[in-house]
């Protein structure tokens, strides 16, 4: 069967990028632990899924995304100071582990709305912190293989993501 709306793929990769001239690993899937998920549902990055697209179990693939098809490329306006204040606990007190360059913090506004940034220097008079996607502006390569794919069921379909062995789990 091939990759097409309304299938479920499973499939084992490596993503890496390159950091100064080398090529350093970032993330991977395999068959302990693959990524399956709902070809189509918009859970992935479009450019990823056209790679795949009309592949088959145990097809490999080897390919890259430029950064602008991946991650984007960074905005400097999503780089913001933030007070010290923002970053104690209920007593105070700061976490000096968590306030390092290239820390990544968890962040929530005032709607509950949670964000990731990345510590970019801490100063006297606040925390420099980036809300760019870790990966912006870098080059995605991709290589892996399909392990697995088969037609999703209707209640896939309706919830939007493939389930796990035995049905819904969340």
């Amino acid at each position: 069967m091939k990759i097409e709306q309304r299938t479920v793929v499973s499939l084992g990769y490596t993503l890496t990028v390159d950091d100064n001239g080398k090529e350093i690993q970032v993330d991977q899937a395999n068959r302990t632990k693959p990524l399956t998920f709902l070809y189509g549902a918009g859970q992935l990055l479009p450019e990823f899924e056209r790679h795949i697209a009309e592949k088959q179990a145990g097809d490999s693939f080897d390919f890259r995304i430029e950064a602008k098809d991946g991650y984007g490329i960074s905005d400097p306006q999503n780089r913001v100071s933030l007070p010290m204040d923002i970053f104690k606990d209920e007593q105070g007190q700061l976490d000096k582990e968590m306030l390092k360059p290239g820390v990544v913090v968890p962040l929530a506004d005032r709607e509950g709305n949670h964000y990731q940034a990345i510590v970019l220097e801490v100063t006297d008079a606040g925390v420099l912190v980036d809300f760019n996607h870790p990966l912006a502006d870098k080059e995605l390569h991709f290589v892996g293989e399909i392990y697995e794919v088969r037609l999703a069921t209707l209640e896939e379909l309706q919830h939007g993501h493939a389930h796990g062995p035995g049905g819904h789990h969340h």
